[in-house]
C-alpha cells in the first residue's frame, strides 16, 4: 500500500489525487489535508462569486473524496499542527498543494496606508475566507485605484460595479454584499504599466464589462497601436483587444466608469491616515516591450487602492524556499526525496484552474514512479494511521469530508432568494454546523 499526504484541498491537490487513484486504484490511501474546515480552495474563496459555471468543477472534486481511497482532513495547520517532517516520516509521499494565497507586496512609499489592501485580501472578503471576513474596505469613497490589468484587476472592477440585482445567482457573501449596496464608488481606474496588446484579460470576462447595468468601461483611442498589428496577436488576445477597441470607440455615460489606464505605473500612494491619492508615472515600451518610466508624473484621486499584481506561496518552516518567485524551491516538482509540490505552490500564481490537472497528473506520475512503479509494494510506512495518532495525541479538532457535507447543508438552507448558498465566514460558526446533529 502506498500512503500520500496532499496538503491543500484545492484544485491542484484533487487534481493530483485523482491522478494517483488513476495510477494505483486500491494499491493507494490519500490524505488530503487543509487548514480549513472547508474544502476546494480557489474554487470556493478565490473565483468570482458571478462566475458559478467555474465552481461547478468542485462537482468533480466530491466524487474524489467519495471513495474509500481518499480522505479530507480539515482544520490541520501543516507547519503548525503538524510538522511537513513528521508527515514526510508517515507518508511515502508528501505534496504542497498550498496554492499562492498571499498578496505580493506593492512595496511603493504610502503602501502601508490605510484604504491600500491586496487582490488576495479583497477577494476574500467578498468570497467569505475567513482570513478576510472582517476586512471592511472603504467604500465610501467615490475613486478607486485597481493595479494590474489580468483577470483579477477586472473581477475586482466588475464586483465594484455591479448593483445588488446583478448578484442574482451569485453565492458573494451577505457582509460584502451589504457594503456593496451602499457603495459610493463612482470611478474605477485599471491601471496598467503598458498597453493594450500586453493585458492578460481574457476575451470573455473582459467582454462582461460591456453589459454592466450602471456601470462602463472608457478607453483611450491614443492608447491603441495601429489597427494593423492586431493582426499579429494570437485570437484569444485579438478578441480581448477588440472589445477595447469598441469601449474606445463607443463611450458610454453611466453613473460608474471604468477607466482604463495604460502606460502607467503607480510610484506612491498619498493621504492623511489614509489613502486619498495615487502618484503615477508615465510610461513607454522599449524594443523588447517592457514598460519603462518616462519621468512625467501626475495624481489621481484614490481613496481605495486594490493591488492585483500577483501572489505568492507562503513559506512552511524548513521546506526549501524561493523568495524571489514567491514559490517552493523545485525541481520539475520535487523539493526534496518524498517532497513534492503541484499547481501554484511548484509554478508560482501562473495558468487557470485547468492548467493544474495536467500539473497534477504529472506529479502523480513522477510519485508513482519515485515509489517503486505501479505495481510495487509500500514502503511500510504508516500513513492515515500514523496521522491519526498525532491528531489523538495533540487533540486536533478535524473535520472530515461527511462533516463538510453538514456544513455545505447548512450553508444551502441559509441562502438567500435566488443564492445558491450562504456561506459560513468564521471557523466557530463552521464547526458548529459539523456538530448539528
Amino acid at each position: 500500500m502506498r500512503h500520500v499526504a496532499v496538503v491543500g484541498s484545492g484544485p491542484a491537490g484533487y487534481y493530483t489525487a485523482e491522478a494517483l487513484q488513476k495510477g494505483l486504484g486500491d494499491r493507494v490511501r490519500i490524505d488530503i489535508l487543509d487548514r480549513l474546515p472547508v474544502p476546494f480552495g480557489l474554487i470556493r474563496t478565490g473565483v468570482a462569486p458571478d462566475h458559478q459555471s467555474i465552481k461547478a468543477v468542485s462537482r468533480r472534486y466530491e466524487a474524489v473524496n467519495l471513495t474509500e481511497h481518499v480522505r479530507f482532513v480539515g482544520h490541520v495547520n501543516v507547519g503548525t499542527d503538524v510538522s511537513v517532517d513528521e508527515l514526510m516520516g508517515l507518508y511515502d509521499a508528501v505534496v504542497l498543494a498550498t496554492g499562492a494565497p498571499a498578496d505580493r507586496s506593492l512595496d511603493i512609499p504610502g503602501c502601508d496606508l490605510p484604504g491600500v489592501i491586496g487582490s488576495a485580501a479583497f477577494v476574500g472578503w467578498y468570497n467569505g475566507h475567513p482570513d478576510f471576513a472582517r476586512l471592511d474596505p472603504p467604500l465610501d469613497t467615490t475613486n478607486v485605484a485597481v493595479i494590474g490589468n489580468g483577470n483579477v484587476a477586472l473581477d475586482v472592477a466588475r464586483i465594484l460595479s455591479k448593483t445588488p440585482d446583478e448578484f442574482h445567482g451569485s453565492d458573494i457573501v451577505a457582509h460584502a454584499l451589504e457594503l456593496l449596496a451602499d457603495s459610493h464608488v463612482r470611478t474605477i481606474r485599471l491601471i496598467g504599466r503598458r498597453g493594450p496588446h500586453q493585458i492578460a484579460m481574457t476575451p470573455k470576462e473582459l467582454g462582461e464589462l460591456g453589459h454592466l447595468s450602471r456601470a462602463a468601461p472608457r478607453v483611450d483611442p491614443l492608447d491603441f497601436p495601429d489597427i494593423g498589428e492586431d493582426a499579429l496577436l494570437e485570437p484569444g488576445m485579438r478578441k480581448s483587444v477588440s472589445h477595447l477597441r469598441e469601449f474606445a470607440a463607443n463611450p458610454i455615460a453611466k453613473p460608474v466608469t471604468i477607466e482604463f489606464d495604460f502606460f502607467a505605473m503607480p510610484v506612491a500612494v498619498e493621504g492623511k491616515g489614509r489613502a486619498e491619492r495615487l502618484v503615477l508615472e508615465k510610461t513607454r515600451l522599449d524594443e523588447d516591450l517592457r514598460s519603462v518610466g518616462t519621468g512625467e508624473h501626475y495624481t489621481v484621486p484614490a481613496g481605495l487602492v486594490i493591488a492585483c499584481i500577483g501572489y505568492r506561496t507562503p513559506p512552511i518552516s524548513d521546506v526549501p524556499y524561493e523568495h524571489g518567485r514567491g514559490r517552493f524551491a523545485n525541481d520539475a516538482g520535487l523539493i526534496l526525496p518524498g517532497l513534492y509540490c503541484v499547481g501554484w505552490a511548484r509554478r508560482g500564481p501562473s495558468g487557470t484552474i485547468g492548467t493544474n490537472k495536467p500539473d497534477g497528473a504529472a506529479i502523480a506520475e513522477r510519485i508513482i514512479a519515485e515509489t517503486g512503479g505501479p505495481d510495487a509494494a509500500g514502503s511500510g510506512k504508516r500513513g492515515r494511521a500514523g496521522l491519526d495518532d498525532l491528531i489523538a495525541l495533540r487533540g486536533l479538532d478535524i473535520v472530515t469530508f461527511r462533516d463538510w457535507q453538514k456544513i455545505d447543508a447548512a450553508e444551502i438552507a441559509a441562502a438567500r432568494a435566488g443564492a445558491p448558498r450562504e456561506k459560513l465566514v468564521h471557523i466557530p460558526h463552521m464547526l458548529d454546523a459539523r456538530d448539528l446533529k
